[in-house]
């Protein structure tokens, strides 16, 4: 059924504004004048989304993990408020902020409101709702305890958000100054080196030594062929990408961002993080063990620790138990293994699985802040040793030209 976004007057002669659904928008005007309101302006709703789904691609649809978060949070008090489920999502539509998310919640309710479930009709947006979104969702509707899986969905959202930005901003100011050292060196070889090789020109007796002729020679080449080297880097990310996307790369390029000096430890704990605190939240959902292990071999986003998963998810299929294929394949720290084991004996999986979650949690923002704070000082260290060797490349020759013009 289509949904009509409209502004009006109520009786009391307030602005109103919503949404109706209606078979067309006569029957919209009819729905709303009975409920005493003078629409204004009224906008088929439905048909702005199919012309917008025509001009861009659904991947490019923004809609943050905040957003989504918020949404799954408003939409789980109101049904444990005992809000029937398609009223909820109606009142939801109408507060979220982000415009495509919202349409995407109407949609759903009528999708639901016309007897489909809640579950298949978030699957049809995979960009939005994960798999691990669509499968708690189905779990806690077949429990009848849906309320409880969208608050453990919005939490397990925030966690993870959580992580995510506590990595990002703690890498945030060894990148800008990363940038910096790029310009300031492309500043120094491009403008400032030339101008001062015209007055080495201008002097022909001086003889330059070996390592300035270096530093001169290099900065020549970048200002002569500075295009050359921008399409070479270019070529050479594609060619990356290239390979990246093949599976025998992806697959090469997963393996060696785990043994990188210490940025490989930080990518295996933030995978098994991942993986630990996925698992628990989809296996306190109720979702079947074989589903919850592979959903969440995507989640690591690691085709190595993938492989590991794979391998425990048969075992599991034939009876046997996780912690034996995950110690064989050497890619899961032991604590991770045994506390595996010790919920497996005693029935509380779950729960270790969330504690090594909130221990691993913790062990990121350790490891994140110890590598920030020894690449800064490194970092700076680097950038004095190269600008110094180049300012005394350059120093050289212009006092021995100050001995000569004195």
């Amino acid at each position: 059924m289509p949904v009509f976004e409209y502004r009006g007057l109520n009786q009391s002669g307030r602005n109103v504004k919503g949404t109706v659904d209606a078979e067309n928008s006569r029957a919209a005007k009819a729905k709303l004048k009975k409920d005493g309101v003078y629409v204004v302006d009224l906008k088929d709703r439905t048909r702005q989304n199919r012309k917008a789904k025509g001009k861009r691609k659904e991947s490019k649809r923004k809609v943050s993990i905040q957003d989504l978060s918020l949404m799954t949070r408003q939409l789980a008090t109101l049904l444990k408020a005992s809000i029937p489920l398609v009223d909820a999502l109606g009142a939801v539509s109408e507060q979220v902020e982000n415009e495509y998310l919202a349409s995407v919640v109407a949609e759903i309710k009528n999708s639901v409101n016309e007897g489909g479930t809640f579950h298949r009709a978030l699957a049809r947006y995979p960009n939005l709702f994960s798999k691990l979104y669509v499968s708690l969702c189905e779990a806690g509707e077949m429990s009848g305890t849906l309320d409880l899986i969208l608050i453990r969905l919005a939490e397990f959202t925030e966690a993870q958000n959580e992580l995510t930005s506590k990595v990002k901003s703690a890498m945030l100011y060894p990148i800008i100054m990363f940038v910096f050292i790029i310009f300031l060196l492309a500043g120094l070889f491009i403008y400032v080196i030339p101008k001062i090789v015209e007055i080495f020109d201008a002097f022909p007796e001086i003889t330059l030594p070996w390592y300035s002729v270096v530093i001169i020679d290099l900065s020549g080449f970048m200002v002569n062929y500075w295009l050359f080297i921008l399409g070479f880097l270019f070529l050479m990310s594609l060619l990356f990408k290239s390979w990246k996307n093949t599976p025998n790369g992806h697959r090469s390029w997963d393996s060696m961002k785990l043994k990188f000096p210490v940025v490989g430890k930080i990518n295996r704990i933030v995978a098994v993080s991942r993986f630990t605190r996925t698992l628990a939240t989809l296996l306190n959902g109720g979702v079947p063990m074989l589903t919850a292990m592979g959903i969440v071999r995507n989640v690591v986003d690691n085709d190595i620790l993938a492989e590991a998963i794979d391998l425990a998810r048969d075992n599991i299929s034939e009876g046997e138990s996780i912690a034996g294929p995950l110690r064989k394949s050497g890619q899961f720290p032991p604590l991770v293994i045994h506390m595996i084991n010790i919920g497996e004996k005693t029935g509380e999986l779950e729960n270790m699985l969330s504690q090594v979650s909130d221990a691993y949690d913790f062990q990121v923002k350790t490891q994140v802040d110890g590598l920030t704070s020894l690449l800064t000082p490194v970092m700076l260290v680097v950038m004095g040793l190269v600008v110094g060797i180049i300012v005394f490349a350059i120093m050289i020759p212009i006092i021995e030209l100050s001995q000569i013009g004195g």
